[in-house]
Protein backbone atom coordinates (compact mmCIF):
# COMPACT_ATOMS: atom_id res chain seq x y z
CA UNK A 1 0.00 0.00 0.00
CA UNK A 2 1.23 3.47 -0.95
CA UNK A 3 2.21 5.80 2.02
CA UNK A 4 0.55 9.47 1.88
CA UNK A 5 1.16 12.22 3.30
CA UNK A 6 -1.75 12.12 6.05
CA UNK A 7 0.29 8.02 6.71
CA UNK A 8 3.37 10.21 7.79
CA UNK A 9 0.68 11.62 10.82
CA UNK A 10 0.69 7.98 12.32
CA UNK A 11 4.50 7.86 12.61
CA UNK A 12 5.18 8.36 16.17
CA UNK A 13 7.04 12.26 16.86
CA UNK A 14 6.66 12.97 13.26
CA UNK A 15 3.78 15.39 13.83
CA UNK A 16 5.85 17.77 16.79
CA UNK A 17 8.73 17.63 14.73
CA UNK A 18 6.77 18.67 11.43
CA UNK A 19 5.23 21.39 13.69
CA UNK A 20 8.19 22.83 15.10
CA UNK A 21 10.17 22.72 11.69
CA UNK A 22 7.00 24.76 10.36
CA UNK A 23 7.59 27.70 13.20
CA UNK A 24 11.40 27.87 12.22
CA UNK A 25 10.84 28.29 9.19
CA UNK A 26 7.91 30.71 10.01
CA UNK A 27 10.21 32.63 12.16
CA UNK A 28 13.04 32.65 10.00
CA UNK A 29 11.22 34.05 6.83
CA UNK A 30 9.76 36.95 9.24
CA UNK A 31 12.79 37.99 10.56
CA UNK A 32 14.59 37.49 7.10
CA UNK A 33 12.07 40.23 5.06
CA UNK A 34 12.20 42.36 8.09
CA UNK A 35 15.62 42.63 8.44
CA UNK A 36 16.33 43.10 4.90
CA UNK A 37 13.09 46.14 4.77
CA UNK A 38 14.83 47.53 7.86
CA UNK A 39 18.61 47.39 6.54
CA UNK A 40 17.46 48.87 3.11
CA UNK A 41 15.31 52.06 4.56
CA UNK A 42 18.40 52.39 6.40
CA UNK A 43 20.94 52.35 4.01
CA UNK A 44 19.30 52.14 0.33
CA UNK A 45 21.99 49.30 -0.48
CA UNK A 46 20.96 46.51 -2.17
CA UNK A 47 24.56 44.56 -1.35
CA UNK A 48 23.31 45.00 2.50
CA UNK A 49 20.23 44.75 2.13
CA UNK A 50 20.43 41.06 0.24
CA UNK A 51 23.20 40.04 2.89
CA UNK A 52 20.47 41.58 5.71
CA UNK A 53 18.58 38.51 4.45
CA UNK A 54 21.26 35.74 3.93
CA UNK A 55 23.99 37.17 6.28
CA UNK A 56 23.86 34.16 8.25
CA UNK A 57 24.32 31.24 5.26
CA UNK A 58 27.96 33.01 5.29
CA UNK A 59 29.08 31.18 8.85
CA UNK A 60 27.26 27.93 7.26
CA UNK A 61 30.23 26.36 6.20
CA UNK A 62 33.10 27.80 8.72
CA UNK A 63 30.90 25.57 10.94
CA UNK A 64 30.18 22.74 8.46
CA UNK A 65 34.32 22.66 9.00
CA UNK A 66 34.07 22.39 13.36
CA UNK A 67 30.72 22.10 14.62
CA UNK A 68 29.48 19.17 12.57
CA UNK A 69 30.59 16.14 14.13
CA UNK A 70 28.62 17.09 16.82
CA UNK A 71 25.38 16.06 14.63
CA UNK A 72 25.39 12.38 15.09
CA UNK A 73 26.62 13.25 18.76
CA UNK A 74 24.45 15.07 20.71
CA UNK A 75 21.05 14.32 22.30
CA UNK A 76 18.75 15.83 18.95
CA UNK A 77 15.81 16.86 21.15
CA UNK A 78 18.43 19.04 23.85
CA UNK A 79 20.32 20.52 20.60
CA UNK A 80 16.87 21.36 18.34
CA UNK A 81 15.39 22.97 21.40
CA UNK A 82 18.56 24.93 22.52
CA UNK A 83 18.81 26.23 18.71
CA UNK A 84 15.17 27.38 18.57
CA UNK A 85 15.60 29.16 21.39
CA UNK A 86 18.77 30.56 20.31
CA UNK A 87 17.21 31.89 17.06
CA UNK A 88 14.64 33.58 19.51
CA UNK A 89 16.97 35.65 21.28
CA UNK A 90 18.90 36.51 18.60
CA UNK A 91 15.14 37.92 16.70
CA UNK A 92 14.99 39.93 20.12
CA UNK A 93 18.29 41.35 20.06
CA UNK A 94 17.81 42.45 16.41
CA UNK A 95 14.80 43.86 17.39
CA UNK A 96 16.77 46.68 19.60
CA UNK A 97 16.39 50.34 18.71
CA UNK A 98 19.56 51.13 19.19
CA UNK A 99 21.53 48.11 17.87
CA UNK A 100 24.12 49.84 15.04
CA UNK A 101 24.24 48.09 12.13
CA UNK A 102 27.68 46.35 12.71
CA UNK A 103 26.08 44.36 15.75
CA UNK A 104 22.82 43.35 13.94
CA UNK A 105 25.40 41.82 11.08
CA UNK A 106 27.60 40.33 14.01
CA UNK A 107 24.22 38.62 15.66
CA UNK A 108 23.09 37.30 12.06
CA UNK A 109 26.92 35.87 11.55
CA UNK A 110 26.48 34.02 15.13
CA UNK A 111 23.13 32.98 14.16
CA UNK A 112 24.39 31.19 11.30
CA UNK A 113 27.27 29.19 12.59
CA UNK A 114 24.20 27.57 15.16
CA UNK A 115 22.50 26.91 12.45
CA UNK A 116 25.15 24.90 10.77
CA UNK A 117 24.60 22.53 13.07
CA UNK A 118 20.69 22.66 13.06
CA UNK A 119 20.59 20.86 9.76
CA UNK A 120 22.60 18.17 10.61
CA UNK A 121 20.71 17.40 14.03
CA UNK A 122 17.34 17.95 12.13
CA UNK A 123 17.50 15.84 9.62
CA UNK A 124 19.69 13.21 10.87
CA UNK A 125 17.20 13.45 13.48
CA UNK A 126 14.46 12.71 10.17
CA UNK A 127 15.96 9.75 9.44
CA UNK A 128 15.83 8.05 12.95
CA UNK A 129 11.58 8.58 13.27
CA UNK A 130 10.60 7.82 9.61
CA UNK A 131 12.00 4.62 8.00
CA UNK A 132 14.25 4.41 5.06
CA UNK A 133 11.52 3.83 3.02
CA UNK A 134 9.78 7.07 4.13
CA UNK A 135 12.58 9.46 4.13
CA UNK A 136 11.53 11.02 0.66
CA UNK A 137 8.37 11.87 1.61
CA UNK A 138 9.00 13.18 4.79
CA UNK A 139 11.47 15.46 3.22
CA UNK A 140 9.10 16.13 0.37
CA UNK A 141 6.41 16.92 2.86
CA UNK A 142 8.38 19.55 5.12
CA UNK A 143 9.52 20.93 1.96
CA UNK A 144 5.75 21.62 0.84
CA UNK A 145 5.58 22.65 4.61
CA UNK A 146 8.32 25.24 4.41
CA UNK A 147 6.98 26.51 0.64
CA UNK A 148 3.83 27.17 2.34
CA UNK A 149 5.00 28.64 5.59
CA UNK A 150 7.28 31.23 3.15
CA UNK A 151 4.34 32.07 1.44
CA UNK A 152 2.41 32.97 4.64
CA UNK A 153 5.33 34.14 6.39
CA UNK A 154 5.82 36.68 3.98
CA UNK A 155 2.54 37.71 3.93
CA UNK A 156 2.63 37.72 7.71
CA UNK A 157 5.78 39.44 7.46
CA UNK A 158 4.70 42.37 5.40
CA UNK A 159 1.15 42.69 7.34
CA UNK A 160 3.46 43.40 10.60
CA UNK A 161 6.67 45.35 8.40
CA UNK A 162 3.66 47.85 7.97
CA UNK A 163 1.58 47.77 10.36
CA UNK A 164 4.12 47.23 13.41
CA UNK A 165 7.71 48.16 12.11
CA UNK A 166 10.00 45.92 11.10
CA UNK A 167 11.14 45.42 14.88
CA UNK A 168 7.53 44.44 15.40
CA UNK A 169 7.81 41.93 12.82
CA UNK A 170 11.07 40.52 14.65
CA UNK A 171 9.53 40.67 18.20
CA UNK A 172 6.68 38.45 16.49
CA UNK A 173 9.58 35.64 14.86
CA UNK A 174 10.77 35.51 18.00
CA UNK A 175 7.77 34.68 19.29
CA UNK A 176 7.85 31.79 16.87
CA UNK A 177 11.32 30.84 17.13
CA UNK A 178 10.40 30.37 20.82
CA UNK A 179 6.92 28.20 19.91
CA UNK A 180 9.22 25.59 17.98
CA UNK A 181 11.12 24.99 20.99
CA UNK A 182 8.73 24.46 23.12
CA UNK A 183 7.08 22.37 20.33
CA UNK A 184 10.28 20.06 20.08
CA UNK A 185 10.95 19.97 24.00
CA UNK A 186 7.20 18.79 24.44
CA UNK A 187 6.75 16.51 21.64
CA UNK A 188 10.18 14.58 21.33
CA UNK A 189 11.40 12.52 23.33
CA UNK A 190 15.03 11.55 24.64
CA UNK A 191 17.40 9.05 22.25
CA UNK A 192 20.98 7.99 22.09
CA UNK A 193 23.20 10.11 19.82
CA UNK A 194 23.99 8.08 16.57
CA UNK A 195 27.18 8.08 16.99
CA UNK A 196 29.97 7.66 20.13
CA UNK A 197 32.86 9.71 20.91
CA UNK A 198 33.50 13.68 22.01
CA UNK A 199 32.20 15.84 18.68
CA UNK A 200 35.91 18.01 17.71
CA UNK A 201 37.11 20.16 14.22
CA UNK A 202 39.32 16.82 14.02
CA UNK A 203 36.56 14.95 13.84
CA UNK A 204 34.24 17.23 11.73
CA UNK A 205 37.09 16.88 8.94
CA UNK A 206 37.79 13.59 9.03
CA UNK A 207 34.17 12.61 8.74
CA UNK A 208 34.08 15.40 5.70
CA UNK A 209 36.77 14.02 3.92
CA UNK A 210 35.20 10.91 3.87
CA UNK A 211 32.25 12.16 2.60
CA UNK A 212 33.75 13.73 -0.08
CA UNK A 213 36.02 11.68 -1.25
CA UNK A 214 34.03 9.89 -4.10
CA UNK A 215 33.25 11.55 -6.91
CA UNK A 216 29.67 10.30 -6.67
CA UNK A 217 28.93 12.17 -3.15
CA UNK A 218 31.29 15.08 -4.46
CA UNK A 219 29.30 15.62 -7.72
CA UNK A 220 25.72 15.71 -5.94
CA UNK A 221 27.10 17.84 -2.97
CA UNK A 222 27.97 20.59 -6.36
CA UNK A 223 24.95 20.06 -7.73
CA UNK A 224 22.69 20.52 -4.29
CA UNK A 225 24.66 23.41 -3.80
CA UNK A 226 25.68 25.70 -6.76
CA UNK A 227 22.63 26.00 -9.01
CA UNK A 228 20.21 26.70 -6.43
CA UNK A 229 22.56 29.25 -4.80
CA UNK A 230 22.59 31.29 -7.70
CA UNK A 231 18.81 31.80 -8.12
CA UNK A 232 18.84 32.58 -4.39
CA UNK A 233 21.15 35.49 -5.54
CA UNK A 234 18.45 36.40 -7.60
CA UNK A 235 15.84 36.43 -4.77
CA UNK A 236 18.23 38.58 -3.01
CA UNK A 237 17.21 41.38 -5.11
CA UNK A 238 13.85 41.50 -5.33
CA UNK A 239 13.80 44.09 -2.63
CA UNK A 240 15.80 46.60 -4.67
CA UNK A 241 14.00 45.27 -7.72
CA UNK A 242 11.10 46.31 -6.76
CA UNK A 243 10.41 47.14 -3.13
CA UNK A 244 6.55 47.53 -3.46
CA UNK A 245 6.33 44.18 -4.78
CA UNK A 246 9.24 42.47 -2.75
CA UNK A 247 6.59 40.33 -0.80
CA UNK A 248 4.59 39.10 -3.80
CA UNK A 249 7.69 38.01 -5.55
CA UNK A 250 9.09 36.48 -2.43
CA UNK A 251 5.61 34.53 -2.56
CA UNK A 252 5.29 33.70 -6.12
CA UNK A 253 9.17 31.68 -5.43
CA UNK A 254 7.27 30.06 -2.42
CA UNK A 255 4.19 29.03 -4.28
CA UNK A 256 6.38 27.57 -7.24
CA UNK A 257 9.07 25.52 -4.92
CA UNK A 258 5.81 24.21 -3.03
CA UNK A 259 4.67 22.77 -6.49
CA UNK A 260 7.90 21.44 -7.49
CA UNK A 261 8.41 19.67 -4.05
CA UNK A 262 5.18 17.95 -3.93
CA UNK A 263 5.74 16.62 -7.84
CA UNK A 264 8.95 15.73 -6.89
CA UNK A 265 8.71 14.05 -3.48
CA UNK A 266 5.12 12.67 -4.06
CA UNK A 267 4.17 12.18 -7.50
CA UNK A 268 7.19 11.46 -9.59
CA UNK A 269 7.72 7.72 -10.12
CA UNK A 270 11.30 6.19 -9.13
CA UNK A 271 12.33 5.39 -12.95
CA UNK A 272 11.98 9.67 -13.84
CA UNK A 273 13.50 10.93 -10.53
CA UNK A 274 16.98 9.77 -11.50
CA UNK A 275 16.63 11.32 -14.73
CA UNK A 276 14.52 14.87 -13.95
CA UNK A 277 17.09 16.62 -11.68
CA UNK A 278 19.01 18.44 -14.23
CA UNK A 279 16.04 19.49 -16.40
CA UNK A 280 14.65 20.90 -12.96
CA UNK A 281 17.65 22.85 -12.46
CA UNK A 282 17.39 24.36 -15.87
CA UNK A 283 13.71 25.01 -15.27
CA UNK A 284 15.11 26.72 -12.02
CA UNK A 285 16.89 29.41 -13.97
CA UNK A 286 15.59 29.89 -17.17
CA UNK A 287 12.34 32.55 -16.83
CA UNK A 288 15.24 34.53 -14.36
CA UNK A 289 16.52 35.57 -18.04
CA UNK A 290 13.03 37.25 -18.65
CA UNK A 291 14.58 40.16 -16.12
CA UNK A 292 16.75 41.58 -18.27
CA UNK A 293 14.13 42.91 -19.74
CA UNK A 294 12.75 44.59 -16.74
CA UNK A 295 8.99 43.19 -16.41
CA UNK A 296 6.39 44.83 -14.64
CA UNK A 297 5.33 43.00 -10.75
CA UNK A 298 2.85 40.18 -12.82
CA UNK A 299 5.60 38.71 -15.51
CA UNK A 300 7.79 38.55 -12.99
CA UNK A 301 5.75 37.09 -10.67
CA UNK A 302 4.68 34.81 -13.03
CA UNK A 303 8.62 34.24 -14.24
CA UNK A 304 9.30 33.97 -10.78
CA UNK A 305 6.69 31.03 -9.52
CA UNK A 306 7.84 28.62 -13.01
CA UNK A 307 11.15 29.04 -12.33
CA UNK A 308 11.15 27.99 -8.20
CA UNK A 309 9.06 24.79 -9.52
CA UNK A 310 12.85 23.86 -10.55
CA UNK A 311 13.87 23.82 -6.59
CA UNK A 312 12.39 20.03 -6.52
CA UNK A 313 15.24 19.06 -7.88
CA UNK A 314 17.16 19.07 -4.38
CA UNK A 315 14.58 16.46 -3.10
CA UNK A 316 15.81 14.03 -6.08
CA UNK A 317 19.85 14.27 -4.96
CA UNK A 318 19.46 14.69 -1.58
CA UNK A 319 17.52 10.82 -2.11
CA UNK A 320 20.36 9.64 -3.96
CA UNK A 321 22.78 11.41 -1.27
CA UNK A 322 21.16 9.59 1.33
CA UNK A 323 21.39 6.16 -0.72
CA UNK A 324 25.56 6.44 -0.99
CA UNK A 325 25.99 7.43 2.65
CA UNK A 326 28.35 5.90 5.23
CA UNK A 327 26.45 4.03 8.21
CA UNK A 328 26.47 6.55 11.15
CA UNK A 329 27.38 10.12 9.24
CA UNK A 330 23.60 10.51 8.32
CA UNK A 331 23.73 13.77 10.77
CA UNK A 332 26.89 15.10 9.43
CA UNK A 333 26.43 14.10 6.07
CA UNK A 334 22.91 16.18 5.70
CA UNK A 335 24.28 18.88 7.91
CA UNK A 336 27.60 19.40 5.43
CA UNK A 337 24.42 19.32 2.57
CA UNK A 338 22.53 22.33 4.02
CA UNK A 339 25.40 24.16 5.07
CA UNK A 340 27.38 24.33 2.14
CA UNK A 341 23.83 25.25 0.09
CA UNK A 342 23.69 27.89 2.44
CA UNK A 343 26.87 29.24 2.16
CA UNK A 344 26.39 28.90 -1.60
CA UNK A 345 23.04 31.16 -1.33
CA UNK A 346 25.05 33.37 1.34
CA UNK A 347 28.00 33.90 -1.58
CA UNK A 348 25.66 34.35 -3.86
CA UNK A 349 23.69 37.37 -2.53
CA UNK A 350 26.45 38.71 -1.71
CA UNK A 351 27.70 38.55 -5.03
CA UNK A 352 24.22 39.63 -6.54
CA UNK A 353 24.00 42.72 -4.55
CA UNK A 354 28.01 43.68 -5.78
CA UNK A 355 27.25 43.12 -9.35
CA UNK A 356 23.87 45.28 -8.64
CA UNK A 357 25.91 47.83 -6.97
CA UNK A 358 27.73 48.20 -9.94
CA UNK A 359 25.00 47.79 -12.93
CA UNK A 360 21.24 47.26 -11.98
CA UNK A 361 19.02 44.60 -10.08
CA UNK A 362 17.83 43.27 -13.64
CA UNK A 363 21.89 42.75 -15.23
CA UNK A 364 22.73 41.13 -12.04
CA UNK A 365 20.14 38.86 -11.89
CA UNK A 366 19.90 38.01 -15.65
CA UNK A 367 23.85 37.48 -14.94
CA UNK A 368 23.44 34.89 -12.06
CA UNK A 369 20.48 33.31 -14.04
CA UNK A 370 23.13 32.81 -16.66
CA UNK A 371 25.84 30.98 -14.31
CA UNK A 372 23.25 29.00 -12.67
CA UNK A 373 22.67 27.52 -16.03
CA UNK A 374 26.20 26.92 -17.11
CA UNK A 375 27.01 25.10 -14.11
CA UNK A 376 23.87 22.79 -14.20
CA UNK A 377 24.96 21.84 -17.75
CA UNK A 378 28.45 21.06 -16.54
CA UNK A 379 27.49 18.78 -13.64
CA UNK A 380 24.79 17.03 -15.91
CA UNK A 381 26.91 14.63 -17.30
CA UNK A 382 28.15 13.47 -13.89
CA UNK A 383 24.61 12.57 -12.64
CA UNK A 384 23.81 10.20 -14.80
CA UNK A 385 22.65 6.85 -12.99
CA UNK A 386 25.74 4.95 -14.40
CA UNK A 387 28.33 7.66 -12.62
CA UNK A 388 26.30 7.88 -9.02
CA UNK A 389 27.89 4.43 -7.73
CA UNK A 390 30.28 4.46 -4.78
CA UNK A 391 31.60 1.85 -2.65
CA UNK A 392 31.43 4.00 0.70
CA UNK A 393 34.59 4.11 2.45
CA UNK A 394 35.14 2.99 6.11
CA UNK A 395 33.76 5.85 8.90
CA UNK A 396 36.82 7.13 10.61
CA UNK A 397 37.39 5.78 14.05
CA UNK A 398 35.06 7.12 17.14
CA UNK A 399 32.40 8.18 14.37
CA UNK A 400 29.93 5.71 14.85
CA UNK A 401 28.94 3.56 17.91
Amino acid sequence: MPRTYRSLARTPEFTPFFLASALRVGASTVSGLALAVLVYERTRSPLLAALGMFGPSFTQMLGATVLLSAADRLEPRTALTRLSLLAALAAAVLAVPVLPLWAAFAVLLAQGLADSLGGGVRYGLLTEILPPEDYLLGRSLLAVSAGVTQIAGFALGGVLVAALSPRGALLAAAALALGAALTLRTGLRRREPRAGGRPSPAQTWRTNATLFADPARRTLYLALWLPNGLIVGCESLFVPYDPAHAGLLFGCAAAGMLVGDTLGGRYLPARWRARLASPLQLLLAAPYLLFLLEPGPVPAAAAVALASVGYGAGLLLQERLVALLPAGTQGQALGLHSAGMLTAQGLCAALAGAVAQFTSAPVAITALACASVAVTLVLARGLGPSRLRVHPLPVPRGSAQ
